[in-house]
């Protein structure tokens, strides 16, 4: 019975030692990060009333969230997404505020996923929120931060595809398709299965023009040619014109930013989060399976809370984000592990006294007194187990 009290449930776990005061480093670095582009921090309640993440606003389906009941019979949620808490917020306490908002936020995230996936269901995410703002320019700001937020944490290779949720959604319309159909599509589209997409649109008999379209989902980085000739095919489509207009747009305000080679149009990019109005980009790298980070444009979402605000954000998540960065060997910035002074019983009061001058002077300090059974070389060992301590013998500075 002791033994099993030692582990956590499945799909949680324990982050501790070097390991947790790297992430710290690495959350504190992106928090700096953010601060600087003028994005205020927020902390939002780790559940939430059920309604919050609803199917109606679109995020996580109900299966897969964390619910339970307080006093009063009301269900509610371990929070599996950050960004319609902060929408909330955003309804609430900007509700008259006309000119936009930065908001900025790091949580953890609970999502119940099956086990087969193995995944975590607890997962760190650090993001933030352009709230009011729908210009191209928004769209580039977070698309530039994402980006220099990924360098800042280290890394030198990673690559963000760009869509526009109205690109599907508006073949989707022009398709007539239907309900079961068009969700096989997305199923098809999200698998990277492109050839059950061809399948599938041959026993559709569309027209040339949208055939040539949805084609283009499987293409995972649009050249400038490409891109026109997609407009040429549009021309009756005023959704999905629209789409690549905007993209077009963004994709010239990002020269300005310097980070275009970073970022690569793909307009088979998807999203389950349905709250996605406008533009939706993931992130990846090397040593990751998953996405590092996931953003988009949501500006309905902020509707259901009673404010008509668009809005566009992003969450990187710290746990993908810190498996890529071990796996591809790019060490974090660590912190020194302080000194472990280590004393004789009779010199307790001379060892105190040393250790607050030295913290005075900015030292991180941990005390230890020297059992007489043990050999110096255990009080080292256990230094370098303890995050890498300097250790200093008090006896030894007489």
């Amino acid at each position: 019975m002791q033994r099993k009290l030692l582990h956590t449930p499945e799909g949680v776990r324990d982050i501790y030692n070097s390991e947790c005061a790297r992430k710290l480093i690495l959350q504190e670095n992106l928090h700096g990060l953010l601060k600087k582009y003028g994005y205020h921090a927020i902390e939002t309640p780790t559940f939430e009333f059920f309604d919050i993440f609803s199917r109606e606003i679109g995020t996580t389906p109900s299966k897969d969230l964390y619910k339970f009941f307080d006093r009063e019979g009301n269900t509610l949620v371990l929070r599996p997404d950050i960004t319609p808490s902060i929408a909330r917020c955003a309804a609430k306490y900007y509700g008259d505020e006309e000119f936009p908002v930065r908001l900025c936020y790091m949580g953890n995230t609970f999502i119940n996923n099956s086990s087969y996936q193995g995944r975590l269901k607890e997962t760190t995410q650090l993001g933030a929120e352009l709230i009011g703002d729908n210009s191209v320019a928004a769209d580039a700001e977070i698309l530039a931060l994402v980006v220099n937020a990924l360098k800042t944490a280290g890394l030198k290779e990673f690559q963000i595809g760009v869509g526009h949720a109205g690109f599907f959604r508006g073949l989707a319309e022009a398709a007539s398709l239907e309900e079961d159909t068009e969700q096989e599509l997305t199923e098809l589209i999200a698998n990277k299965n492109f050839f059950g997409v061809e399948e599938l649109l041959d026993s559709l008999h569309l027209p040339c023009e949208l055939k040539e379209l949805f084609s283009m989902l499987g293409n995972i980085c649009m050249t400038g040619e490409m891109m026109a000739r997609a407009k040429e095919l549009s021309a009756k489509f005023p959704a999905v014109l629209h789409a690549l207009g905007r993209l077009e747009k963004l994709a010239a305000v990002l020269q300005h930013y310097r980070v275009e080679n970073y970022i690569s149009i793909e307009l088979g990019m998807l999203s389950s989060y349905h709250y996605y109005t406008g533009i939706i980009f993931a992130g990846y790298t090397f040593g990751s399976g998953e996405p590092i980070v996931k953003g988009g444009r949501y500006d309905k979402l902020l509707n259901y809370f009673g404010k008509d605000a668009p809005s566009i954000g992003f969450a990187v998540s710290i746990d993908q984000l810190m498996a890529a960065l071990s796996r591809q060997k790019i060490k974090l910035p660590a912190e020194s592990g302080g000194i472990l002074l280590v004393y004789r019983e009779p010199e307790l009061e001379q060892a105190i006294r040393q250790a607050e001058l030295l913290r005075q002077q900015g030292q991180q300090v941990s005390l230890a007194v020297w059992e007489e059974t043990k050999p110096k070389e255990a009080y080292l060992a256990y230094g370098e187990r303890m995050h890498k301590m300097q250790v200093q013998f008090l006896s030894d500075a007489d």
